[in-house]
């Protein structure tokens, strides 16, 4: 197996369609990171959700994955299911997030997302983070969308159990969407783990990439 290091990382940018888009396509992949940098800036950009309990979720939720962290959280209220109505909005925020950040690594969805939501913010994040690693993360849910990923980063039993445990503390308005539950979530990193030989694993989707194999 191939691995790749991205050296120290000081800020991060996540980006997410919906409340819990983040933290159940990369929960994981946030208390890693987070852990090993105390202090790591972790900006965010949510686009649906602004003004109702779900952003109150949502900053509980950010706060839990990252730990010692310092979070910078936005979340909009483009109505859920409608962001392709609200294209120019949405590219003029993006833009607006983009000027405030320095991200080191920037997560956004992969643009093979079958929810429109999902995907019209995968296209959009490389027309702003243009010179950015853009790591796209996959979202669990109804659509059969899973993609092939490209890189993985592998998690520990406990650390993969810790991820579904806050998910279900931290996001109680889903818990009746059948899908939403411990076995999902581990059920899907326990097959990326299998992909990258060991017992669990986030995903993610590179579109694009930079090597540097040491010449001048």
């Amino acid at each position: 197996m191939i691995r790749l290091n991205v050296g120290a990382v000081h800020e991060i940018a996540v980006l997410g369609a919906h409340c819990d888009d983040i933290a159940i396509g990369m929960g994981a992949t946030l208390l890693t990171l987070a852990r090993a940098r105390p202090g790591l800036r972790v900006r965010a950009l949510v686009l649906s959700g602004g003004g109702t309990a779900r952003a109150d979720e949502e900053t509980l939720a950010l706060d839990a994955f990252c730990p010692g962290a310092e979070v910078d959280l936005t979340v909009l209220d483009i109505p859920d299911g409608r962001a392709p109505a609200h294209w120019d909005r949405i590219k003029n925020e993006l833009s607006a997030f983009r000027a405030r950040v320095d991200p080191g690594l920037v997560f956004a969805p992969q643009r093979g997302d079958a929810h429109q939501d999902h995907r019209l913010l995968a296209e959009l994040t490389p027309t702003e983070f243009r010179d950015h690693m853009v790591l796209g993360y996959e979202i669990l849910k109804w659509e059969s969308d899973t993609p092939a990923p490209s890189l993985y980063h592998r998690l520990s039993a406990e650390l993969a159990q810790e991820k579904s445990r806050l998910l279900l503390k931290h996001y109680p308005s889903q818990a009746h969407r059948d899908w939403f539950d411990e076995q999902a979530f581990t059920a899907l990193t326990r097959l990326r783990g299998v992909q990258c030989h060991t017992g669990h694993a986030e995903a993610f989707v590179l579109d694009k990439g930079v090597i540097d194999f040491g010449g001048s």
